[in-house]
């Protein structure tokens, strides 16, 4: 593959992704309540935070001697750690709503 057809491939996968991360903020601006703005950039920013890495990984392979697999360690600690500061982030709001008496399902537990 010749140089400039990789840095065509790399550069339409970092325009891609920020187009993902564009949609996940305007989500964040066009939703009314914390709990369905959590969905909007989740999915959105998943998706721009792989095509990063695909970008790096297409860029560091043709610029080194093979496979440039590094770049997925990236990935790897994005997909563990975002869902559990999701879900730290819903179970606290959650609690808030639930303390400021706002009209919310009741919680899981035996008996319900």
């Amino acid at each position: 593959m010749t140089s400039t057809a990789v840095d065509l491939v790399v550069a339409s996968l970092l325009v891609a992704s920020g187009a993902a991360a564009v949609l996940a903020a305007l989500g964040l601006v066009r939703l009314p309540d914390f709990f369905t703005r959590a969905h909007a950039p989740a999915l959105a920013s998943s998706l721009a935070s792989w095509l990063v890495t695909l970008a790096s990984m297409v860029y560091f392979s043709h610029r080194g001697q093979g496979l440039a697999l590094h770049v997925w360690l990236l990935v790897i600690v994005l997909s563990i750690t975002a869902p559990v500061t999701a879900m730290l982030l819903a179970r606290a709001a959650l609690f808030r709503s639930r303390r400021a008496g706002e009209d919310l399902p009741p919680p899981f537990g035996p008996g319900s």
